[in-house]
């Protein structure tokens, strides 16, 4: 793909299809919580209750990342898109860096998803399948494709208005997830019996990993701030939707340990008693969550192809487009078995790449480049901090992700 036009496609749009602040903050908290709470109870029994220290400082870090690249954005008015901000810092190479990583990290993401659904509705209906031919398709990869074609027609829609009723559903439907497991642990006779333990050194990459999975929304973060109203209220929207994203993550990384401790799965509704009528309405929501994210994950890689096959105008050949990364996004799916080794690997190499190096560094050369603050200020010191504790998660979290993998094949 030729991504020097993969940059045209996510333009501001006209101030008729721009949205409010409102539905801005349901968009945002619609990239940040989802699949996350799933294995946020994972993650916390991989690394214990101090790991929730490192969980709070990922959370500041991306905040404050997602502040550096609104200002990467403000410093030129050329500068609309992630790819933007990479060509404009370092070039060409810069863009096609960016590229890789936004890409690659969304389309993973999206292949989580399916992964996600195929997991839960094989837990719900363990016996259903159907025949093509003589062909027999059954379990978890009937679902896959069953949740296929329940979000193609969503990623049709490319106005940030329309995908802003459907995130409104994701937020609602990531508010229930956790008052359903809520409700398990206090009235459905298991209870919160699980001490936990304080710290375990050894699966801390994992945690890490998962834990930079959950706040990876900086690659949607450019088109939702393009398409503001009123712009100035981005960092307002950013605080909104880190605060309760924050707080939703931690409730129910805690309410999960406590009520399982260390027999964690890595999705919180495969604990889950099958009887339950709230473990049931746990894992419905759980199937609904990532219907109403996949098409916002997958909008930046169908306009980045779209410019790249000129093919932006065209309504039928936009469709096209997009229906063939979702059939892709579903036969990867089909083939990779390992939720959590997948979301672990994707948030250590290319999350917490997308989320803390790419826009630290990125910001340090602009700023040099327009004639910012030079030597080593607090904010200079800041963003070199987080690139050395980016760097750590990258390199740690992908050894330890790619030997579970390897382990587990």
């Amino acid at each position: 793909m030729d991504t020097s036009s993969a940059a045209n496609t996510d333009r501001p749009p006209s101030s008729s299809v721009k949205t409010s602040f409102l539905k801005t903050c349901f968009n945002g908290i619609n990239a940040l919580s989802g699949v996350g709470l799933l294995s946020i109870p994972y993650a916390l029994s991989q690394g214990g209750w101090l790991s929730l220290i490192v969980f709070l400082t990922i959370a500041v870090i991306c905040f404050y990342t997602g502040l550096l690249l609104q200002r990467c954005m403000d410093s030129s008015p050329l500068v609309d898109t992630y790819l933007d901000i990479g060509a404009y810092a370092f070039g060409r190479r810069g863009r096609v860096i960016v590229a890789a990583f936004m890409y690659l990290e969304l389309y993973l993401v999206a292949i989580d998803f399916l992964i996600l659904e195929g997991d839960n509705l094989h837990k719900l209906f363990p016996a259903a399948g159907f025949q093509v031919g003589a062909l027999r398709v059954g379990g978890k990869q009937a679902f896959v494709l069953a949740a296929t074609l329940a979000v193609l027609p969503t990623t049709w829609f490319s106005s940030l208005n329309v995908l802003a009723y459907v995130a409104a559903g994701g937020a609602l439907a990531s508010l229930v997830l956790v008052a359903a497991v809520l409700w398990v642990g206090m009235f459905d006779g298991v209870g919160f019996r699980e001490r936990g333990r304080l710290v375990h050194w050894a699966s801390m990459p994992s945690a890490m990993s998962l834990y930079s999975f959950c706040f990876s929304g900086h690659a949607v973060f450019p088109m939702i701030y393009t398409g503001m109203k009123d712009r100035k209220r981005f960092p307002m929207v950013l605080s909104v939707c880190f605060t309760l994203s924050t707080l939703s993550y931690g409730f129910m990384g805690v309410i999960g340990y406590l009520i399982y401790g260390d027999t964690l799965q890595s999705q919180v509704t495969l604990n889950l008693p099958s009887a339950s009528v709230a473990a049931k309405v746990a894992i419905y929501t759980t199937l609904v969550n990532p219907l109403t994210k996949y098409a916002l994950v997958v909008t930046p890689i169908a306009e980045a192809a779209e410019g790249a096959l000129g093919v932006s105008k065209s309504a039928p050949l936009r469709a096209l487009v997009r229906t063939g990364l979702v059939v892709g996004t579903a036969v990867v799916a089909l083939a990779v078995p390992f939720f959590a080794d997948v979301v672990g690997l994707t948030g250590a190499l290319l999350s917490c790449t997308a989320t803390m190096l790419l826009p630290c560094l990125c910001y340090l050369k602009v700023r040099s480049k327009i004639g910012g603050a030079t030597g080593m200020g607090l904010e200079t010191a800041a963003c070199l901090a987080i690139v050395a504790v980016g760097a750590t998660i990258v390199g740690l979290g992908t050894y330890s992700s790619v030997q579970q993998i390897v382990r587990r094949l």
